[in-house]
């Protein structure tokens, strides 16, 4: 199974669901291509309602643990209540570009 299906099935099965992206951003990073090692997670959710930010960072990592034991080396985590998410305009972040590894060298 990919391992950006897993994540996703996982967070769906494990929270209910206002609105899910699930971005695979290995491409950005010094990988092998075709890589399924760095991620993107926007997640909504009613769940998160009076839950503190680190606490639901918590509640993910703990959900995803199997994506990362298949590989899975950074995930960035945008995560908010149904009210944060529609307060943000439904946006979120852009990921910084990577400069480690070779990318950060000089050419």
């Amino acid at each position: 199974m990919q391992v950006q299906k897993l994540i996703e099935e996982t967070l769906s099965s494990s929270f209910t669901i206002m609105y899910l992206d699930v971005a695979n951003e290995s491409h950005m990073h010094s990988v092998p291509a075709n890589s399924e090692t760095h991620f993107k997670v926007v997640l909504a959710s009613p769940d998160f309602n009076g839950v503190r930010k680190v606490a639901r960072h918590q509640q993910v990592y703990k959900v995803l643990d199997e994506a990362f034991q298949k590989g899975v080396h950074a995930l960035a985590l945008h995560i908010y209540t149904e009210d944060e998410w529609r307060e943000q305009g439904g946006d979120s972040p852009s990921s910084p570009n990577c400069m480690g590894g070779s990318k950060g060298d000089s050419q």
